[in-house]
């Protein structure tokens, strides 16, 4: 490396004390120049106090170190105060317009490079971004840039260490100067090599040509710099770049110039986007949520099944997320029939309302599975009829969801919603769907056991059953035997459980063939007798079930020699067929072969509750009076039954007997009474 006179000295100026400075050691070992320190208050003190001076007079001490020497050979700023950095550097220039000026901060930025350039520091070099900053140092040193000619201030300004890309630009967008980096792609319309001399129009677009003139003249015009995102195509794809924007000073080449700095942003923007997304999303999952949270509430209160639809309907289509929605059954043709809709997608709504259109093309298969199904883009579906994407783009309906209403094994209908916005059912909002539709269906059931609970006049259906693959019917035909059912029902876990009698049959033999029988799951024996015991059972499949589903109240069934009788109850307005259709769908060989409307004699509270007196003993009555006043039902237990016994001046184990037998025939009543 080329050594520097001792003439001069170079002045570093730093944060604090003079012995801090990153730099000294190494430039002094680098040069055979002396090598001074400052701190910033000194540096500006001293050059305010040296104002009055001429420049003839001495160097101010604290700049030059020595009041015989007249100019610093270079003077280095290591600041980090973008106004620190530009005071010092107009006060130097203005002394000593000669001496070359070196912003090397520790931690490089934008917006202290951006400071540098309009301060017309002679090199910008922060000693993060440069292994040996000393080597550019010394260079500047040794170079002495030239001075104010226009010619070569472009080329200057571009030689510091600018972050991204850089460009000179005249004011009438002319590109007067390029720095690219290496790496860079070019863009589609211009190279990088040959950019220099072209124009804003030559390299943009008419409409981004004019953006970013604009954003041009505005720095021009008011001094100051200015900031614009904006989109090119380049030979690697459309990129997003952010440009800073600074006025130059002097007049480059007879004109006003800016300094471009152009950073790519691409990938920050996509990350903000992908991040506007999500929570876009979330936002609409919680929107959704709040619907479905609305409408089942709604739906505890909804006195019928069109009620129930209807409320569905006009809940959905007025939360704004979706235009148009619509509930169908499936009728006994294995067809779907319209039942209620409504919305803005009034094209749409129509087609399915009037028939116009067959509506099993995106239905029948959700009843089939059971399975819900999404249809997005809607107007490039090639699999959606010509007539449905027609009406599709009148309204605007994009995509569109059809979801089952079941309860169970039971499947009531299909909802289907359609929504304006593309992809508008998620994952999670399929699944927010899939709960609605559940709800739906288990209110629906709720509602018809509900009707035909508080109905006057019910109706009466008994159906045959000619053989079965059940348990029960091929017990009977085997051994003779007579099965009937006591109770059947379901747990909160969804298990099946069935209580039925044999007549004519062992326990033993019972349980051995029902362990063997591939429709038991679990059996358990709960009475066994000489010729007869009951029975408890877990069935696979259950018509029991089936027909509790769809709001039949089951009141006898007897199988007898491999046939079956099955007694049930159903409100008035409720579908016979499809109770029948129901039923078939377990046992195919099942034929209604009696109807009849039944009344229901109307019992007050007062009559209820004689009725069930008068199945007790006295001893009984009193028993139940005395444990429940005397708080042996509650938990912990506030008498025991050895007290009650005392009370009744009877023994425990006769005091247990009545309670017992008391307890049995209130159960009884409720749970096997005509009245209930």
């Amino acid at each position: 490396m080329t050594t520097l006179q001792r003439a001069k000295p170079i002045v570093i100026v730093t944060d604090t004390e003079a012995d801090e400075s990153r730099l000294r050691s190494r430039l002094e070992r680098a040069t055979d120049r002396d090598v001074r320190t400052v701190s910033a208050p000194e540096a500006l003190t001293a050059s305010t106090d040296a104002d009055d001076r001429s420049p003839a007079d001495e160097t101010p001490p604290a700049i030059a170190g020595e009041s015989d020497m007249a100019v610093p050979s270079a003077v280095i700023v290591e600041l980090e105060c973008p106004g620190e950095i530009q005071t010092i550097l107009q006060r130097v220039h203005a002394r000593f317009p000669t001496a070359p000026t070196v912003v090397a901060p520790a931690e490089g930025s934008e917006h202290l490079a951006t400071v540098a350039l309009r301060a017309d520091a002679t090199e910008y070099v922060p000693t993060e971004r440069d292994e040996d900053p000393v080597d550019r140092i010394v260079s500047t040193i040794q170079s002495r840039p030239v001075s104010g000619g226009d010619g070569d201030l472009d080329h200057r300004i571009l030689a510091n260490e600018l972050p991204d890309e850089a460009f000179v630009i005249g004011e009438d967008g002319t590109y007067l100067e390029v720095k690219a980096r290496s790496d860079s792609a070019d863009l589609s319309s211009v190279s990088a090599d040959e950019l220099a001399g072209t124009t804003l129009a030559d390299a943009f677009p008419d409409q981004v040509a004019a953006k970013l003139q604009d954003c041009i003249d505005r720095a021009i015009r008011t001094d100051g710099v200015q900031s614009v995102e904006y989109e090119v195509e380049t030979v690697d794809g459309y990129r997003q770049f952010e440009g800073r924007v600074v006025p130059i000073d002097q007049r480059i080449r007879g004109r006003r110039a800016v300094v471009w700095l152009a950073r790519d942003i691409t990938e920050r923007v996509k990350r903000e986007r992908r991040l506007r997304s999500r929570q876009d999303q979330l936002e609409t999952l919680n929107r959704i949520n709040a619907v479905v949270r609305q409408v089942i509430e709604t739906l505890v209160e909804a006195p019928a099944r069109d009620a129930v639809e209807r409320e569905v309907c006009e809940q959905l289509v007025d939360s704004d997320l979706y235009c148009g929605s619509w509930i169908a059954e499936q009728t006994t043709d294995d067809r779907l029939s319209y039942r209620t809709g409504t919305g803005e997608a009034t094209a749409s709504l129509d087609l399915v309302r009037n028939r116009s259109v067959d509506l099993e093309c995106s239905a029948t298969e959700v009843i089939q599975t059971g399975e819900l199904r999404t249809v997005n883009h809607i107007f490039d579906d090639e699999s959606i009829p010509d007539p449905v994407r027609a009406a599709a783009r009148e309204d605007d309906v994009r995509s569109a969801i059809a979801v089952p209403i079941t309860h169970e094994d039971a499947t009531y209908g299909v909802l289907t919603v359609l929504a304006s916005r593309d992809d508008a059912f998620s994952e999670r909002e399929r699944a927010g769907f899939r709960l609605l539709g559940e709800t739906i269906g288990f209110t629906i059931m709720a509602v018809k056991n509900r009707q035909l609970l508080f109905a006057d006049t019910v109706v009466e259906l008994k159906f045959r059953i000619d053989g079965g693959d059940t348990f029960s019917f091929d017990l009977s035909a085997e051994y003779g035997c007579t099965c009937a059912l006591e109770w059947a029902g379901t747990t909160a876990d969804g298990r099946t459980f069935q209580y039925v009698t044999i007549d004519g049959l062992d326990g033993e033999t019972v349980l051995e063939e029902a362990t063997a029988h591939d429709s038991v799951e679990e059996c358990r024996l709960i009475h066994d007798g000489d010729e007869g015991c009951t029975i408890e059972m877990r069935l696979s499949e259950s018509g029991v079930r089936t027909l509790a589903n769809h709001g039949a109240t089951i009141r006898d069934v007897t199988v007898e020699d491999g046939v079956g009788t099955c007694l049930v109850e159903v409100s008035q307005d409720a579908d016979v067929r499809e109770v029948a259709e129901a039923l078939t769908l377990v046992y195919e060989n099942t034929q209604l072969i009696a109807r009849r409307e039944v009344d229901r004699p109307a019992r007050t509270a007062a009559e209820r509750r004689n009725q069930i007196l008068d199945r007790l003993t006295d001893r009984q009555l009193t028993t139940l009076r005395l444990a429940y006043y005397g708080g042996f039902f509650d938990w912990p237990r506030k008498s025991t039954g050895e007290e009650i016994a005392d009370a009744m001046d009877i023994s425990p184990p006769t005091m247990h007997q009545h309670l017992r037998k008391g307890h049995k025939a209130v159960l009884s009543a409720f749970f096997e009474g005509d009245e209930y």
